[in-house]
């Protein structure tokens, strides 16, 4: 069962990665184009440029490049996704396989997408300091790793609670206790800042936009997809209903 579900899930974060792909090439193409044009004419990559050539070109990045790492990613996040569905399924009281698999979506967006974004929000090209990659690096999945574990640990909290609060009440109090830590890691974790303040920032909201969007496209179609196949592998497995009796 579990493999079955593995497969589905391949195949589902390759439709949803095709998706995304298709909104980060109409929405965020554009923005990098633009953002390294701007680098190019400030400058920044003109020696590198003139020291050698380009071992990929920019007509390559956009379309297979783009492609391949969209794709493998895409088939990586439905492999995990339904790693995670096959534990929690059946754990999450009476929902069934579409709502479970929307549930994990829309919590793995919020804690792996959305948290981190809100502290180091992604930036396009000449927007960023080349030597400080390896440290912006860290401290995002730094963030990434904080939210995971708040995530499950106030998961936890809910189900300890819900016998004396109800389940409502509880899933409130593990939601604000949630905000509330991530709240504190991101007012602990260092700042980033190093756009310069000449960077246009109708460029700068553009991108980001297109960024933030491009990973709720991939995560929603993931869930929704993967919700539809799990609910048919699952169907052979639920008890059969007896038969009326003549």
């Amino acid at each position: 069962m579990v493999r079955n579900l593995l497969v589905r899930g391949m195949l589902a974060g390759l439709v949803a990665a095709a998706l995304a792909l298709a909104f980060a090439w109409i929405f965020g193409e554009p923005q990098v184009g633009a953002a390294m044009s701007l680098e190019q004419h400030a400058g920044h990559a003109s020696h590198a440029a003139s020291a050698e050539p380009e071992p990929v070109s920019r007509g390559v990045q956009s379309t297979v490049g783009l492609a391949t790492a969209v794709g493998v990613y895409g088939v990586a996040v439905g492999g995990i996704f339904a790693l995670v569905f096959a534990f929690a399924y059946g754990r999450l009281g009476a929902l069934g396989a579409r709502a479970t698999a929307a549930l994990i979506a829309s919590g793995a967006f919020v804690t792996v997408e959305l948290v981190p974004f809100l502290k180091y929000p992604a930036n396009p090209p000449a927007a960023n300091d080349p030597e400080t990659i390896s440290h912006r690096t860290v401290v995002y999945f730094t963030v990434v790793l904080c939210s995971v574990l708040l995530a499950v640990a106030a998961l936890y909290l809910g189900r300890r609670l819900a016998p004396r609060f109800g389940n409502w009440n509880a899933s409130l109090l593990a939601i604000v206790a949630f905000l509330v830590a991530v709240v504190v890691v991101c007012l602990v974790m260092p700042t980033v800042n190093e756009v310069p303040s000449d960077f246009p920032a109708v460029l700068l909201w553009k991108f980001r936009l297109a960024s933030l969007g491009t990973q709720a496209v991939l995560w929603s179609c993931v869930g929704l997809v993967f919700g539809v196949l799990a609910e048919r592998a699952l169907m052979p497995y639920r008890a059969p209903v007896a038969a009326p009796v003549a």
